[in-house]
């Protein structure tokens, strides 16, 4: 049963005929959309970056310098294989929830959200052009300013998989690829630019935005791969409002990750030593 109207209400408003609550104002619209924004961060990315902040404190107070100090990616989690494997998969499997979230978010209004952000295949092969180049030109002088930062200290030394040799290995190694992508670039880069737009944020404040949230859950590494990422998170914000698609992002994420996580396992060890990889 409808409830009824209020005693002040006019007989002549709509909203009393059909028994429906008007349309939020523009206050109350914006004070949602904000603190939706710090809820799927909370949930994900923004978390990280929190957690990330502690780390680097924690590590400069700690006693060792910070570029005597170590850090490990994708590390193995059970020495019963079929046990790590379930971890590694129920890991990346969670990471992805907030993506999910994410996407729903966006597509409250009916209209896909995978279109919206341009997560889809309609062109795969241009986007995978432009996904190599952006990881090459990106990756390459990431990894010289990888090596400048563990040169002076400002970096820790990154050990870039610590996974027991198991036949799932590499496809592991390859989903957490993908799913660091997927989480980084539709959250920081399609989800907040989008939603930061609807809130009427100038053009310049969106992309610092997006690009000091990458920077800041990355702090953990040192302050090299802050630089690095932020750098990172300015072409990559940039490229996306131009071009409102983030697919080209996520492959080039992917590339990189893929290099790093698998393809150094193939360069030789003294060219590793030489770049702070252990």
């Amino acid at each position: 049963m409808t409830a009824p109207p209020p005693a002040d209400a006019r007989p002549d408003d709509p909203t009393v005929a059909v028994g429906v609550a008007p349309p939020p104002s523009e206050r109350a619209y914006r004070r949602r959309i904000t603190t939706e924004i710090w809820i799927v961060l909370g949930l994900s990315l923004g978390k990280s970056g929190l957690y990330a902040v502690v780390n680097i404190i924690d590590r400069l107070t700690a006693g060792p310098p910070l570029g005597d100090q170590t850090t490990t990616l994708n590390p193995s989690r059970s020495p019963r294989p079929w046990l790590d494997l379930t971890y590694q998969l129920l890991q990346v499997g969670f990471a992805l929830v907030p993506v999910a979230l994410a996407l729903y978010l966006l597509s409250a209004n009916g209209r896909s959200a995978v279109r919206r952000i341009g997560l889809d295949f309609v062109r795969p092969w241009r986007d995978l052009a432009v996904g190599v180049g952006l990881a090459a030109a990106i990756g390459i002088p990431g990894l010289g300013l990888y090596a400048v930062a563990r040169s002076l200290g400002l970096a820790v030394e990154v050990q870039a998989s610590a996974l027991n040799a198991a036949w799932w290995t590499i496809p592991v190694l390859l989903l957490a690829a993908l799913q660091n992508a997927l989480l980084e670039e539709v959250i920081v880069v399609g989800y907040l630019m989008e939603r930061l737009r609807e809130l009427r944020w100038s053009v310049p404040v969106i992309l610092v935005t997006s690009a000091l949230v990458r920077g800041s859950y990355h702090l953990y590494q040192g302050w090299g791969a802050f630089v690095g990422n932020a750098i990172m998170g300015l072409v990559f914000a940039e490229y996306y409002r131009r071009r409102r698609r983030v697919m080209p992002l996520v492959m080039a994420h992917t590339i990189m990750d893929t290099v790093v996580f698998v393809g150094y396992s193939l360069i030789p060890a003294a060219w590793i030593a030489a770049i702070g990889l252990n």
